[in-house]
């Protein structure tokens, strides 16, 4: 099973950057497609971008389309999420986790780490 650790998480103020980072401790780690997810209080999770594992594709939520990138450093076995042009409702406990594609079930899932986007 992959364990994943994310970090990168902070306290930024609207308009700037942040780069989450999900790394994975498993030999079989490039066969996982990498999804971040994010959780805001009283709110469901939503899903924010995925890589896939096949051909390297990349998925988004319309509400972070042209805001955030997701990438894959595969000698580092890292997945980050970079994210500008940040606004409080991105405001969440963001989450990385596992899956066979973007569309799959999740199995994996990390501890999370907290971005929080205020003046």
């Amino acid at each position: 099973q992959v364990q994943l650790e994310e970090s990168g998480g902070g306290l930024v103020q609207p308009g700037g950057s942040l780069r989450l980072a999900c790394a994975a401790s498993a030999f079989a780690w490039d066969y996982y497609t990498i999804g971040w997810f994010r959780q805001a209080p009283g709110k469901e999770r939503e899903g924010v971008a995925c890589i896939s594992n096949s051909d390297g594709s990349e998925n988004y939520a319309d509400s972070v389309k042209g805001r955030f990138t997701i990438s894959k450093d595969k000698r580092r076995k890292t997945v980050y999420l970079q994210m500008n042009s940040l606004q409080p409702e991105d405001t969440a406990r963001y989450y990385c986790a596992t899956s066979v594609s973007c569309s799959g079930t999740y199995l994996s899932w990390g501890q999370g780490t907290q971005v929080t986007v205020e003046s």
